[in-house]
């Protein structure tokens, strides 16, 4: 699914919570007032409220597009960031929620992290508990409790009364929600070191409710790299519905900065499995034939754009993108039907067909 960058500001107004100080928010030419997609999760639910009758149910989806926030720019934090979703909508029970949790976790496996942890709490918990409050909470692992107690007096909440929340957060126990997540974990073989039980996390947006999680990545430092909820209030606030939804946020770009941290991307610089090079320009037409018969076997290859540059510097060039393969098809290569195949990483090198060319290069 794919949202628009734009939508009516009335749409997401009331819907975030205590940071829609951060909306990037104008009026457009005909005097609208509009806002730039903060989340993905409020228009996702103008979509699904719009084609229910077309949608088969429970409806799955995921989309990948940019989110917009007036943030401070800082590691970890930007102005403009790909956020990941996927969300069941259409399945009131705590089995969806607990398959895109599973999903949460999971993606982080897959990636190769070593070590991830979903953070698993349900709102209802603390149904009691005034939003400001549960906005406070939310920064109990930043600021400690004494700093959270000074921002809910600060807010206007009691301080007798901010600590007795503090106490009751502390004191609370997996509801059976939370108890069939934590089995279904269990059963999917995510070793328990991955997930538990966390009563402090609370999620700010004023739309969740029921289960809420985030998956942090031990000793990566900048933040939670994806937070989730149940939101079936979005739909009856926003179209007066009854239907459900959950689902979760995964920043990419926070993902990439702990991948890097952890050295899980890989080291080629190029998707190029091979460098074409270009003997002469009397000769360019042939290295042309040969990158297309390479290109039709589908091998991702480059051939050399520039037909008069030595052939030193098409092997450096090569070098310097990672491209592991070299071909080389001078006067002799040429007359007899062959290449040369060069091996950067190893720096051999042998005159072959075609045929055999493209058995070295798959290995």
């Amino acid at each position: 699914m794919e949202t628009p960058t734009l939508e009516t500001l009335e749409l997401f107004a009331g819907q975030i919570g205590e940071d829609e100080k951060l909306f990037f928010k104008f009026k457009d030419n005909g005097g609208r007032d509009v806002a730039l997609r903060y989340d993905q999760t409020v228009p996702s639910v103008r979509v699904v409220a719009g084609n229910l009758n077309s949608l088969a149910k429970p409806f799955k989806r995921y989309q990948i597009q940019p989110a917009f926030r007036a943030e401070k720019p800082q590691k970890g934090r930007y102005r403009e960031f790909i956020q990941c979703d996927a969300d069941i909508f259409g399945d009131p029970t705590p089995y969806a929620d607990a398959e895109t949790i599973a999903l949460s976790l999971d993606i982080y496996r897959q990636l190769g992290f070593k070590e991830a942890k979903v953070l698993i709490n349900d709102r209802t918990l603390l149904k009691d508990f005034p939003y400001e409050a549960i906005v406070s909470i939310d920064k109990i692992k930043k600021v400690g409790e004494e700093g959270v107690i000074r921002e809910m007096v600060a807010k206007g909440i009691d301080a007798s009364k901010a600590r007795e929340y503090l106490v009751i957060v502390k004191n609370l126990k997996p509801n059976e929600t939370i108890k069939i997540i934590l089995d279904y974990l269990t059963s999917l073989g995510f070793d328990r070191s991955w997930f538990e039980f966390d009563q402090t996390i609370a999620r700010s947006f004023s739309y969740s409710q029921g289960p809420i999680w985030e998956v942090v990545i031990p000793g990566f430092t900048s933040g939670s790299v994806l937070g989730g909820e149940r939101y079936d209030g979005l739909f009856s606030k926003l179209f007066n519905m009854d239907y459900y939804g959950t689902g979760f946020g995964l920043g990419f770009d926070r993902t990439l900065e702990a991948a890097d941290q952890f050295q899980l991307i890989p080291k080629e610089a190029t998707a190029s499995k091979l460098l074409v090079t270009v003997f002469s320009p009397a000769l360019f037409t042939k290295s042309l034939e040969f990158s297309k018969s390479f290109r039709d076997q589908g091998i991702n290859c480059e051939i050399y754009s520039n037909p008069n540059a030595k052939l030193d510097k098409q092997l450096k060039y090569a070098d310097q993108k990672g491209i592991p393969y070299v071909i080389i098809i001078g006067p002799d290569e040429a007359a007899k039907g062959l290449l040369t195949v060069k091996n950067l990483k190893t720096k051999t090198q042998s005159t072959v067909s075609l045929f055999d060319a493209l058995r070295l290069i798959n290995g």
